[in-house]
């Protein structure tokens, strides 16, 4: 059954003392072995999420200080790594089991509660703590419309630390209205590919780009890792000054992006904005940690700022997409001659391999319409020209939009590949 609920993610640095730092950094160390300690107990005996609950449930209990529910919550996690890893072998793809080794941390509305002065309260290995939110000093910051809101209930969040400081991602979701269920669902569609050199590319040909913000990546990370092997205390501020102005470079790119993605689905006046699969992003791309971390941020950017203009984001499964060619269809290895050229040995056309990918994540989510029993299957993708749908038609834009070689009519084939 399709999801019913718009998702949301809030993100907000927590205040927090040095008693409250500890109790924190302790519950995250203690739910890394939770999660590993149900992850091994499972790992090749269970094929369903339902089954690591019960089988490893008591073991987490007994060999981690974790709560009740923050055991309960670690097999889940494990349940999800681990079906994930079947999933992508079912694909062919090779996998090991899951460690855990990210600074996080799951909360639900068991483990967190959120209170009317700005401050949460959160659930550790010994007593709760509560934290004040360090929300923007602006009232109309983001997240204030899920916060101060009575139609976004909070669901399962993620605490993350990072370079000392501690940040809540705070789920909310609400019922989909009527437009959302219906109308989003069979309108038009912006593709968008991220990826290293180009950040974000779209189907209507709009290029964001990454150099900058690759190269300046691996900047910090040079001065990162050089200051970490020092280790001296002034090393240490001074680390924690250079990963602040790193945090706020990163934000103001991905603030950028976010606003160019939205502004190109409300110019060419798309329903929704399609991404690929975020989930394996690292390995298509060859992306650091740090990029795929940017990835994540700027979707969630898009997601809300997108929902705000009544506009929805969406992902879709990311095979493919970068080795078939967004005309005929064709897919093979042999198309992509360099990494940021596209050139079908099939019917000849030529793109640059971003672009390309960009129109297939568009081309399949409208795919997925015509399979589905909740739409009408009449979704089309947006292009600088104008729109297309998979079985070939194509609508021109009117009169003041370029028009280029890559989006021109071609005519339907009788069996379209995926």
């Amino acid at each position: 059954m399709a999801d019913d609920y718009v998702r949301r993610t809030a993100i907000t640095r927590l205040e927090i003392t040095d008693e409250q730092r500890d109790l924190l950094e302790d519950t995250i160390s203690e739910w890394k072995r939770g999660c590993q300690i149900a992850t091994d107990m499972a790992w090749k005996k269970c094929n369903a999420k339902s089954d690591v609950q019960p089988l490893a449930y008591d073991d987490v209990r007994e060999q981690t200080d974790l709560g009740s529910q923050h055991a309960i919550l670690a097999t889940h996690q494990a349940a999800q790594a681990i079906t994930g890893c079947i999933e992508r072998r079912s694909k062919g793809k090779k996998v090991s089991k899951p460690t855990f080794t990210a600074p996080t941390v799951k909360y639900d509305t068991r483990t967190m509660m959120l209170f009317e002065d700005d401050t949460v309260s959160l659930s550790t290995t010994e007593s709760r703590v509560r934290c004040q939110l360090a929300l923007p000093d602006a009232d109309d910051g983001y997240q204030r419309q899920y916060l101060d809101s009575d139609t976004w209930n909070v669901t399962e969040s993620t605490l993350t630390a990072r370079d000392g400081d501690y940040f809540l991602h705070i789920g909310f979701r609400r019922h989909k209205n009527d437009a959302e269920r219906n109308t989003a669902e069979d309108g038009t569609v912006l593709g968008v590919d991220l990826g290293i050199e180009n950040l974000a590319v779209t189907s209507t040909a709009y290029f964001f780009c990454g150099r900058e913000l690759t190269h300046n990546l691996r900047e910090f990370e040079k001065v990162r890792g050089g200051l970490q092997q020092i280790g001296t205390r002034s090393a240490h501020r001074t680390l924690e000054q250079s990963s602040g102005r790193e945090l706020r470079y990163v934000r103001d790119v991905l603030h950028r992006a976010s606003n160019a993605i939205v502004n190109e689905a409300l110019r060419y006046e798309c329903d929704v904005i399609a991404f690929e699969d975020l989930t394996d992003i690292r390995d298509c791309t060859g992306a650091s940690w740090g990029h795929k971390w940017a990835f994540r941020t700027l979707y969630e950017q898009v997601e809300y700022k997108a929902e705000a203009m009544g506009v929805s984001v969406e992902q879709v499964g990311s095979a493919y997409t970068s080795k078939r060619c967004a005309e005929c269809g064709f897919t093979a290895d042999e198309n992509r001659p360099a990494r940021n050229d596209f050139h079908c040995v099939k019917c000849e056309s030529k793109a640059n391999a971003d672009y390309n990918a960009a129109k297939n994540i568009g081309i399949r989510y409208v795919r997925r319409g015509q399979q589905s029993s909740r739409r009408t299957g009449n979704s089309q993708l947006a292009l600088k020209s104008g729109t297309a749908t998979p079985s070939g038609g194509f609508t021109a834009h009117l009169d003041g939009f370029e028009a280029e070689f890559m989006d021109k009519p071609h005519p339907p084939r009788a069996n379209p590949s995926g």
